[in-house]
């Protein structure tokens, strides 16, 4: 009887991890490419077993056609890449803000790899999404992530057809909202620089023998690191904010 269950039991939990895994590789915080494998992996073995113990009663029966298998995994892989991805998409207004930030005080050409954006990127930028990961573990927004994917099995049942047309507009609001946020935050740091470059084009005209350039890089970079220790606060409550609200609409 043992023999019986047994296939169906390794059916469900692989059909659970393959979701998860796939949501694991793009996730911010708990996917990230900082963290060893090994320990992803086993946070991703680990949380699949806990979901698929609560959602094991929707988990259809395995089928009997290989093709169906393989239909069936491949939509489960689909399903977390796109919940993962669009949460991943929330981190892209700190790497706006951050680009803003870095272009309005002098320190674009400061180029750092980001790892959280997988790229190189201006070094506020990089700095900006750090601290946006840390935060997220610190005051365990994790947790909400790890229950969208417990609650993407009610979103998302197994088995059926996506709807590609509301991921879609789901996406474009995403990057829109996180658009919009990055831009505000930048917002004080793009007042400054259009005052300080008019300002510096006043003072260039009305004393042309003076070494505006060696003048103004100094006195632009520490401005900007003064108007950043004003407004960091506020810009990182703001972010978070923003992250909790919009996790909030892969739970119940």
């Amino acid at each position: 009887m043992f023999s019986q269950y047994l296939p169906q039991e390794v059916f469900g939990f692989l059909l659970v991890f393959t979701r998860l895994g796939a949501m694991f590789v793009v996730l911010p915080a708990l996917g990230e490419t900082a963290v060893a494998p090994r320990i992803r992996l086993s946070m991703a073995l680990a949380i699949s077993l806990l979901v698929y113990i609560s959602v094991k009663s929707a988990i259809p029966v395995m089928p009997e056609q290989p093709m169906h298998l393989f239909v069936l995994l491949l939509q489960e892989v689909v399903v977390g890449l796109m919940i993962g991805t669009t949460i991943r998409l929330l981190m892209s207004a700190l790497h706006v803000a951050g680009t803003i930030i870095a272009m309005n005080s002098g320190l674009a050409t400061a180029q750092a790899f980001d790892p959280v954006q997988g790229a190189q990127s201006a070094q506020m930028g990089a700095f900006l999404t750090l601290m946006g990961t840390t935060l997220i573990l610190v005051t365990d927004l994790h947790h909400m992530m790890i229950g969208a994917m417990h609650d993407s099995y009610t979103l998302f049942p197994v088995g059926t057809d996506l709807k590609m047309s509301d991921f879609a507009r789901r996406v474009l609001d995403t990057v829109a909202n996180s658009f919009t946020l990055g831009l505000q935050i930048g917002t004080p740091f793009i007042v400054y620089g259009l005052i300080f470059n008019i300002g510096l084009g006043i003072l260039a005209r009305l004393m042309p023998q003076l070494q505006v350039f060696f003048i103004a890089m100094p006195l632009n970079i520490m401005m900007g690191f003064i108007i950043l220790i004003i407004v960091l606060a506020a810009a990182m409550a703001w972010f978070m904010q923003h992250m909790e609200n919009s996790l909030s609409v892969f739970l119940l």
